[in-house]
């Protein structure tokens, strides 16, 4: 197994003491939420650093190409899900997320099936840094930057949808019926 697949795996490992972590906290910010915030970070790094290495030596693999986008979304779903349980994020929210990760994943099969590979789009990318300093600014509640996280939680909804309409539009034709 090479580097950027360890990494990989490295994240979809540290989920379970991440979430662990931040659900003991129940919102006070010691040294648990602390420690899941840490956690969150370096998974969200793995991510990063598993993409560059993978691009940069050419180890780019089946397995990366399944697990590195199923790892981002357990990690992300992970963290949204506790943020429901502990009151910091609507569910509608959530659904809406996740939602979009299910659809853009169904289009991604299918595509995939056809030989066609989709990449991420400028939308996409700016949707997933923002949601990233979102669930951070979630992670590491404060009174004096409650209303920038309910801003950036605004522009995570607004960026997921925007994204999830740009994509389709982008890619309708692996959807029609004649893409045998």
């Amino acid at each position: 197994m090479n580097l950027p697949n360890k990494l990989t795996v490295l994240r979809v490992l540290i989920i379970p003491f991440f979430v662990f972590f931040l659900l003991r906290d129940e919102g006070r910010l010691g040294w648990q939420g602390i420690t899941a915030a840490i956690l969150f970070v370096l998974a969200s790094a793995t991510d990063w650093l598993d993409g560059y290495f993978a691009r940069k030596h050419g180890l780019i693999t089946n397995f990366g190409k399944f697990m590195d986008p199923l790892a981002d979304k357990l990690l992300v779903s992970a963290a949204l899900i506790c943020f429901v349980a502990m009151n910091r994020l609507e569910a509608w929210v959530v659904i809406l997320i996740i939602s979009r990760e299910f659809i853009i994943s169904g289009f991604r099969l299918v595509a995939s099936d056809q030989g066609i590979v989709i990449a991420a789009g400028f939308w996409g990318k700016a949707k997933t840094t923002i949601q990233m300093g979102t669930l951070v600014l979630l992670l590491l509640p404060h009174p004096r930057t409650e209303w920038l996280t309910r801003g950036m939680i605004y522009l995570m909804v607004l960026l997921t949808v925007i994204s999830l309409f740009d994509y389709i539009l982008n890619n309708r034709s692996v959807l029609t019926e004649h893409n045998h």
